[in-house]
């Protein structure tokens, strides 16, 4: 081959290789669009609304301050397809996150803690966010914030609502849980779809077992009941889990499924700006060490009550985790506690 057709044959290459590249970057920088595109689109689903659009760029995001420490309420709704639509919300659960130390704390209320508001007829702890629900749609997740922040005299800064389904998929995303499960549980209730069947011990479960796992409070098939102290532990268990898979995510990309999830299932009081730091920086903020409050319960028909210097002990935890005072005021009178 003479040297020009040698120079040809390179440089048709070289156009080749060049075109390729081209292709890859265009390729890559339309899917790093649509997974921001979708991230933004989960994040307006999620957030409060706000006054300015913020800046979109993952740059512009981490050039913002240093993130804050806060204590979030989370509800669980059971909103499953049999389930009658009942706003009572199946988890409460009380969290102080710290992103300067990578620390958390959780606190599970009883579903079915007796509850004594001045203002507000004496109910199980469950009822409030159905009862706001129903009076104002729009206000219902500020109002149940302050709710339970004057009730315990803690600095709730934000609420969010988590449709319950929503653990099945993100779980079946993150490829499943290895968990251990604490006793044989068995349940079936066709009215609301509900087949619980889980056998003792260390094992990895799919979406629905570890939805199964966390819901699981009594039976009709011959197993053990479960105490809400389990239940809550359980819960927490799991949380525990999902934080540290989504923790090992190596960028944005792999945030793509769990997005489009979490658009559809959450809602919160967050404002949007904030929602963006947080997801884009999850990796970089996420706590390291998280830690379990329990609270001893007692049952007695139909409500359940709590040890009082408990309480006030997970309580101030959760304001000490956050640099908050731990010299509270309320003497718990609002809260059914243990004779």
């Amino acid at each position: 081959m003479s040297v020009k057709r040698k120079r040809i044959a390179f440089r048709k290459v070289m156009m080749i290789m060049s075109l390729v590249i081209v292709a890859l970057l265009l390729g890559a920088g339309i899917y790093v669009g649509y997974i921001y595109y979708k991230a933004d689109s989960a994040i307006q689903s999620m957030a409060a609304p706000e006054t300015f659009k913020p800046n979109n760029s993952l740059a512009g995001i981490q050039k913002k301050e240093s993130i804050k420490p806060m204590i979030f309420l989370i509800a669980g709704i059971d909103s499953r397809e049999g389930g009658g639509g009942v706003m009572n919300t199946d988890v409460l659960m009380l969290v102080s996150f710290n992103p300067q130390t990578h620390s958390a704390s959780l606190l599970s209320l009883p579903r079915d803690l007796l509850l004594k508001p001045k203002s507000l007829p004496s109910r199980k702890a469950n009822y409030y966010y159905a009862y706001y629900y129903i009076k104002d749609k729009s206000e219902v997740i500020p109002n149940t914030k302050r709710f339970f922040g004057d009730l315990l005299d803690l600095p709730i800064d934000h609420m969010v609502v988590v449709n319950f389904d929503s653990i099945r998929q993100t779980v079946d995303v993150l490829g499943g849980l290895k968990v251990d499960v604490d006793m044989d549980m068995k349940y079936n209730d066709s009215a609301d779809g509900t087949h619980i069947n889980l056998n003792k011990g260390l094992q990895t479960l799919n979406g629905k077992e570890v939805l199964d796992f966390v819901r699981y409070r009594k039976s009709n098939q011959g197993t053990q009941e479960s105490s809400d102290f389990a239940r809550n532990d359980r819960q927490q268990q799991v949380i525990k889990q999902i934080i540290d898979k989504l923790g090992a995510f190596q960028g944005i990309s792999q945030w793509g499924n769990v997005l489009d999830i979490i658009g559809k299932n959450v809602k919160s009081d967050i404002p949007e700006s904030d929602l963006q730091q947080w997801i884009f920086n999850f990796p970089k903020i996420k706590p390291n060490d998280i830690r379990s409050l329990h609270l001893e319960s007692r049952w007695k028909s139909p409500y359940v009550y709590v040890e009082k210097e408990e309480l006030q002990h997970a309580l101030d935890a959760l304001r000490e985790e956050v640099g908050v005072s731990t010299e509270s005021s309320i003497t718990l009178e609002a809260v059914g506690v243990r004779d």
